[in-house]
């Protein structure tokens, strides 16, 4: 089951929030400026609304809607999407040791689990390290075989692992792919206070006010 809902103004650093050392970049001054993927307690001055998914902080996007993956037995959120035209992106957040690369050694599971599927995952080096370009067969609405393309990236942050698969169009074409790989760099996450195995996902939640489709 889909969501659709409207963006909220949040709070990225609630009480017991992560205060992370995430990413910088020097800016002209000589001074650190913070350059996303975000930790929620490092956001810049004036970031504006976002979507609080809990362990996920998403901007709105130009021509992109975001939609939840709801398991309808549970309630629970399986997937985040944001979907365009030419394809979509999906985000998932884990834990991950403060000073770890967990990247590194999710990268062999993917692909061998690629493997057991029929399909393949080859490493490639791209704007955020390391990243797999995956194909893995699938079937149809229209019971025709068919391959599916997607671009896996990780990135680690403080005490966490984002991962972002781009599927469609943005999986195999460059020009398509740096539009979504710059919603990527404006994702913040919201590590928490509580204690999450190393490789667990980090919870995502329904936003207040969102409206089911179907």
């Amino acid at each position: 089951m889909s969501v659709k809902f409207r963006r909220k103004s949040v709070d990225p650093t609630p009480a017991g929030g992560s205060t992370g050392d995430g990413a910088h970049a020097d800016d002209a001054a000589g001074a650190t400026a913070p350059v996303g993927p975000y930790d929620s307690a490092e956001l810049p001055p004036g970031d504006g609304e976002r979507v609080d998914l809990g362990s996920l902080l998403i901007a709105a996007a130009p021509d992109r809607e975001l939609r939840l993956q709801v398991d309808e037995r549970t309630g629970e959120v399986q997937a985040v999407l944001l979907t365009g035209t030419d394809g979509a992106l999906e985000l998932r957040a884990f834990a991950a040791p403060r000073n770890g690369d967990l990247w590194s050694e999710l990268r062999p599971r993917i692909v061998a689990e690629m493997a057991q599927r029929g399909g393949t995952a080859t490493e490639r080096e791209g704007r955020f390290g390391t990243e797999l370009l995956c194909d893995l067969p699938v079937t149809r609405a229209d019971g025709q075989s068919a391959t599916q393309p997607s671009r896996i990236i990780g990135i680690n942050g403080p005490r966490w692992l984002l991962r972002a698969t781009l599927l469609g169009r943005p999986a195999v074409d460059p020009e398509a792919g740096r539009e979504w790989e710059d919603v990527v760099t404006n994702v913040a996450v919201r590590r928490g206070a509580g204690a999450v195995p190393p490789g667990e996902p980090l919870p995502v939640t329904m936003p207040e006010g969102a409206r089911r489709l179907g």
